[in-house]
């Protein structure tokens, strides 16, 4: 029966022996095991990112946008030929089912003055409902009432940007801005949301769209809008609604059944299916380039047992001479190899998370280390140093003892 106990002293003792090729052959799964850490440290904090943005855009959106104008025989991009309209939205609300909000949204990048500053900056025009249909807080003030639609009210609720880089430390409530050559009287602000990647949420403004279509945008298609948002009751209602939606639509058009469609209605779930699949292919990808270094580690393992083999063949034949069995032999080079890569695997462990600490901290990027990435790592790690040191210890335990007394 081998002595599992006195066969790992011996592996204990052989590696402390040679302490320095010990750490030197174990190099490779730290670095390994760091990257590996890192990398899915990078690819889940992207996920989590990722996520956060989404549910700030909100959540069971449908977001209908106008068809794709032609020009000298090239298709446009959406929304380049008006066909949605402020009663298109109305009808929506009325016969849709499913939904909880409607709004309709017409845009336009406008210069925003006040005093002696200026900014440029997106003007949305809406209705009270956007602000609830895309997760927006008012942080200050008030957000729009009917009666602002109603009577195209000059007035406007800011995102935080706006607020910075026109007003600075002034209280923007209760002043007079101008949005192109129109005064409007600010009457909220937004509570940040932060950037979505390139797209800063809160470098916006909102104006009744009533007010946006007769003073400010102008238009040669009265009453149109560049989309309209919808917000779905729950998530297994938000089907319902696009069929419906597409229905009421394909009606309102008059669109014939082999005809091409004049709107587009794109599905926030669908999008963030496909972000979030994105992602993980990402950090897949992170994770697998560097988990080559893990292979390459492994294979440094091999090569230095091979040799330790070769210098320890004396000592081999000692042990077979005085009892020792081949299984004693294989096991005592399995657990030096799995040892030189358990011991890196967790120095790698700390080293990576250290690194992605760093990486955290610089704010480069967010990341996030993951119980699951450690675990991973750590088995992977073991799993090399048995893979990898089953050759030499196989090898070690055909040694004829004879010969290996005789070898110098």
């Amino acid at each position: 029966m081998i002595d599992f106990k006195s066969t790992l002293k011996m592996a204990i003792v052989s590696l402390k022996i040679n302490k320095m090729r010990s750490m030197l052959t174990s190099l490779g799964i730290i670095i390994g095991v760091s990257a590996v850490i890192i990398m899915l440290a990078v690819g889940t904090g992207a996920s989590e990112k990722v996520k956060k943005d989404m549910e700030s855009m909100g959540s069971n959106l449908l977001t209908i946008r106008s068809a794709s104008a032609k020009s000298g025989g090239v298709r446009m991009g959406m929304g380049t030929r008006p066909t949605l309209t402020l009663k298109d939205a109305a009808a929506i609300e009325k016969n849709a089912r499913g939904i909880s909000a409607v709004s309709p949204v017409s845009s336009e990048a406008k210069q925003l003055m006040f005093g002696n500053q200026n900014w440029s900056s997106t003007v949305y025009g809406t209705t009270p409902e956007y602000f609830y249909i895309k997760n927006y807080e008012v942080e200050s003030g008030r957000g729009f009432v009917p009666e602002d639609i109603k009577n195209s009210a000059k007035v406007s609720v800011i995102g935080s940007t706006v607020a910075t880089e026109l007003f600075g430390d002034l209280d923007p409530i209760g002043k007079i801005m101008r949005v192109g050559n129109v005064p409007f009287k600010v009457i909220g602000t937004l509570k940040s949301k932060g950037s979505m990647g390139p797209m800063d949420q809160d470098d916006l403004i909102f104006i009744p769209i009533t007010t946006a279509q007769k003073k400010v945008f102008g238009t040669d298609f009265p009453g149109t809008v560049s989309m309209i948002v919808v917000k779905g009751s729950d998530p297994e209602n938000v089907t319902t609604a696009e069929q419906d939606i597409e229905e009421i639509l394909t009606a309102r058009h008059h669109i014939g059944k082999n005809q091409v469609k004049d709107f587009e209605i794109r599905n926030s779930a669908e999008f963030q299916e496909k972000m979030k699949s994105t992602v993980q292919t990402f950090a897949i990808l992170l994770a697998s380039i560097a988990s080559v270094s893990l292979l390459v580690g492994g294979i440094g393992i091999m090569n230095i047992m091979l040799v330790s083999v070769t210098e320890r063949t004396k000592e081999i034949g000692i042990r077979m001479a005085i009892g020792a069995k081949p299984s004693d032999i294989r096991i005592q080079f399995l657990i030096e190899s799995f040892l030189l890569s358990i011991i890196g695997g967790l120095i790698g462990v700390i080293t990576g998370i250290t690194g992605a600490q760093i990486v955290q901290i610089s704010g480069v990027m967010s990341v996030s280390v993951s119980l699951f990435s450690i675990l991973l790592s750590l088995g992977f790690s073991g799993a090399i140093g048995v893979i990898f040191g089953y050759y030499p210890a196989y090898k070690a335990s055909l040694l004829n003892p004879i010969d290996a007394l005789r070898y110098e």
